[in-house]
C-alpha cells in the first residue's frame, strides 16, 4: 500500500538557498520543475490548504517525491529550470517552442560594407541589428534600406569578380562600389546613416542629408541634390507609415497573454528605435486550465534566456510582487524595467499586440476546425476509428537518377506537422533507383524499434506510390509483426495532377479514387506533400555534400596543401585523373608512390 506524501518532513530538510526543485508522482515521471529563490518558501507553498488553481491543486494531489538542486546564483537556477523544462517536458510546464532562429539584419566590415538577412550565432566580423519578430520584416527593412541608401546586397565572391554593373545599380538600388561608380568616402557615409537609421535616429539622419542636400545645390550639382531629396522624402514616408512617436530611440518588446475559443497566445511584439517591427504569436503547450498571467510568465523566463533582453518591457497583465523583472535584471547584469503601460503611446503598443493576439486565436481556431473536419471525413472514408491526438505517417523516396538515395519520414498529429519527429535514412546496400528495396528498408528501419517497446504507433501509415511500393511497405510491417498496422498508397493521377491521385489499400480492397474537393483528400494531399518536400530536401543536401567532397579527400597522405597543389597545377579532378604517374610526380610534394596510389585511387 502506498504511504501518503509526508511534505513535512520534506519541508524540514529544504534549504533557504536558490536552486530548482522537481514534482514526481509515484511511477518516476517529472510533474513539474520549478526555480526559487528560496527552496524552502517555494516549495511549501505548493502545500497549503489554498491553492492557486485547480490545475495546481491537482498536479500537488499526484506528488509522490520532490528532488531539489542547489545552485550558486537565482541566475544559475533560472538556467537549469530552463534546460530542464526542455529536457524532460513535464506535463504541468507551459512549454514554449524554442526558437533561437530570430533574423537580423547584418552589415559587415568589409572595405565596401554588405547589407544583409542573418540567422544564427553572431560574431566580432560584423554588426547586427535586430532581433526581428519575422523574415519578413527584415526583408522589408532591407529593401527600404537599399532605397534610401543604396548599398550592396550580393555576396563577396560576386562582388570581388564584377567587370559592370548590376541589375540593382540601374534600378537604382546599388550604388556600383564593385566597380568604383561610388567613392569609397561617400559610400562610407551611407553605410553610417543606414546604421543611424536601423538605431532609430531618423531626425539626425534627415538633419545630414538636408545639409548635404542644401551643399549639393550651392554647388550647382543638382543631380546629386536630388538624390539626397529622394532619400529625405523616403525617409519621411517611413516616419508616417512605420514610425510610433515615442520620445525615446530605446528597444522596447512587448509580450501579451490572451486566452478565448480555448487557447492560449502569448504575442512578442518589437518596438526598435521607435519603429514597430511587428508581432510574433505564439502558442504554448501544456496550457490545460493555465491563465494568462501564468503563460506570460513563463514566456518571458523562457524566451529570453535565449534572446536579447531589451531595457523596457511592456506586458498586458500585472506581474505579482517584481519577481520576474528581478531574475531578468540578473540574468541580463543590468536593471530591467518590465511592467504595464503608462504613457499612452505604450498602452496604443499593448492594445496593438493584444488585438493580434486575439485575431492569431481566430485564426487558429479556424484552422483547427478545419484539420478536425479533414481528419474526420478520412477516419470515415477509411473505416478508421477517429481519436484525439490521431498520428499519421508518411513515406517518400527521393533520388537522382538512383544517385543519394534518401527516405523521409513525416508525421502528422494534433492538427498540424510534427516537425520535430521527421526523420531521414540514407538507403544502403540497394541497387540504385530500386524504389521498392529503398521503401522497404526505410519502414523496416523506421518501425523495428516498435518490437522491443519503444516508440510511438501511427494509427495510419501511408506511402507516397503506387501498388508496388505498398506491397514492400505491408511486407516490412509483416517481417516485423506489424501487420496489424492500417496502410494506405498514394498513387499520383494522370500527368500528376493534384486531385486525381488513386488510394491503393494494402489489404483486398479495391482502389479508392476520391473527387478532388473532398476533405480527406486534401488532409492526405497535405501530409504527402510535406513527406515530398522532406524528401526532396534530404536528397538534395546529401547530393551536395557528395559533389563538394572530393575523390581525393578518400586518398591517404592526401591533406589540403597536397590537394590545392594538385588543383592548381591541372585545374580540378578531372584533369588530375588525366594526369599519368610521371605527371603526377612533378608536382611538389608528390612522391612516386604517393602518385601511384593517386592514379589507382582515380582509375
Amino acid at each position: 500500500m502506498n504511504e501518503p506524501f509526508d511534505a513535512k518532513s520534506l519541508l524540514s530538510t529544504l534549504t533557504e538557498l536558490p536552486g530548482v526543485y522537481r514534482m514526481l508522482d509515484r511511477a518516476g515521471n517529472v510533474l513539474y520543475v520549478g526555480k526559487a529563490k528560496n527552496l524552502r518558501k517555494r516549495v511549501a507553498s505548493y502545500f497549503r490548504e489554498n491553492h492557486a488553481s485547480p490545475r495546481i491543486a491537482l498536479m500537488v494531489a499526484q506528488i509522490a517525491r520532490v528532488e531539489t538542486t542547489v545552485t550558486r546564483s537565482e541566475a544559475e537556477a533560472l538556467l537549469l529550470e530552463n534546460n530542464l523544462i526542455k529536457s524532460l517536458s513535464p506535463r504541468y510546464n507551459i512549454l514554449f517552442r524554442d526558437d533561437k532562429s530570430y533574423p537580423y539584419i547584418v552589415l559587415s566590415h568589409d572595405s565596401a560594407p554588405r547589407l544583409g538577412f542573418f540567422r544564427g550565432a553572431t560574431d566580432k566580423r560584423a554588426d547586427y541589428f535586430g532581433p526581428f519578430p519575422s523574415s519578413s520584416a527584415v526583408r522589408d527593412s532591407i529593401h527600404l534600406l537599399q532605397k534610401m541608401f543604396r548599398l550592396r546586397t550580393c555576396e563577396n565572391p560576386v562582388f570581388n569578380n564584377r567587370s559592370r554593373p548590376c541589375l540593382l545599380h540601374q534600378i537604382k538600388r546599388c550604388s556600383g562600389p564593385c566597380v568604383g561608380l561610388i567613392e569609397p568616402e561617400r559610400y562610407a557615409e551611407d553605410v553610417q546613416m543606414a546604421v543611424m537609421f536601423l538605431q532609430g535616429r531618423q531626425q539626425d539622419v534627415i538633419g545630414r542629408l538636408s545639409t548635404a542636400m542644401d551643399e549639393a545645390a550651392e554647388k550647382l550639382a543638382f543631380e546629386q541634390a536630388a538624390v539626397y531629396r529622394d532619400q529625405i522624402q523616403s525617409l519621411r514616408q517611413v516616419q508616417e507609415k512605420q514610425y510610433v512617436e515615442s520620445g525615446t530611440d530605446a528597444d522596447v518588446d512587448i509580450v501579451a497573454a490572451v486566452d478565448g475559443d480555448g487557447l492560449l497566445c502569448v504575442n512578442l511584439a518589437m518596438v526598435r528605435g521607435g519603429r514597430h517591427l511587428g508581432d510574433r504569436p505564439q502558442f504554448p503547450a501544456n496550457t490545460a486550465d493555465s491563465s494568462p498571467h501564468e503563460a506570460l510568465a513563463a514566456f518571458l523566463y523562457q524566451h529570453y534566456l535565449a534572446h536579447p533582453i531589451p531595457a523596457r518591457i511592456l506586458v498586458n497583465l500585472p506581474l505579482a510582487d517584481g519577481e520576474v523583472a528581478g531574475w531578468l535584471s540578473e540574468m541580463a547584469g543590468r536593471p530591467i524595467r518590465l511592467g504595464e503601460a503608462r504613457l499612452t503611446t505604450q498602452r496604443v503598443w499593448v492594445e496593438m499586440a493584444e488585438q493580434s493576439a486575439r485575431l492569431a486565436i481566430t485564426t487558429r481556431r479556424v484552422a483547427l476546425s478545419r484539420q478536425e473536419a479533414r481528419l474526420e471525413s478520412l477516419c470515415s472514408t477509411l473505416g478508421l476509428e477517429a481519436e484525439e491526438g490521431m498520428r499519421i505517417e508518411c513515406f517518400d523516396i527521393s533520388h537522382t537518377q538512383g544517385d543519394a538515395t534518401v527516405a523521409a519520414c513525416v508525421v502528422y498529429q494534433g492538427g498540424g506537422m510534427r516537425k520535430s519527429e521527421y526523420r531521414r535514412f540514407n538507403i544502403r546496400d540497394v541497387q540504385p533507383g530500386d524504389d521498392y528495396a529503398a521503401m522497404r528498408q526505410a519502414v523496416q528501419r523506421r518501425y523495428e524499434k516498435l518490437v522491443s517497446g519503444s516508440g510511438v504507433a501511427p494509427a495510419l501509415i501511408l506511402i507516397d506510390g503506387g501498388s508496388g511500393q505498398v506491397k514492400v511497405a505491408a511486407a516490412a510491417l509483416a517481417d516485423l509483426g506489424l501487420s496489424q498496422l492500417p496502410l494506405l498508397g498514394v498513387a499520383k493521377g494522370e500527368a500528376r495532377k493534384p486531385g486525381l491521385e488513386t488510394l491503393v489499400f494494402a489489404d483486398a480492397r479495391e482502389p479508392l479514387q476520391l473527387t478532388p474537393e473532398h476533405p480527406a483528400l486534401h488532409l492526405i494531399q497535405e501530409i504527402r506533400d510535406e513527406a515530398h518536400r522532406f524528401a526532396v530536401t534530404g536528397h538534395r543536401a546529401s547530393r551536395g555534400k557528395t559533389g563538394r567532397t572530393s575523390r581525393l579527400e578518400g586518398i591517404v597522405g592526401i591533406g589540403p596543401k597536397r590537394r590545392k597543389a594538385l588543383i592548381a597545377r591541372f585545374g580540378g579532378l578531372q584533369g588530375i585523373s588525366d594526369a599519368g604517374v610521371d605527371q603526377l610526380t612533378a608536382v611538389p610534394g608528390i612522391s612516386r608512390e604517393l602518385a601511384e596510389k593517386i592514379y589507382a585511387s582515380l582509375h
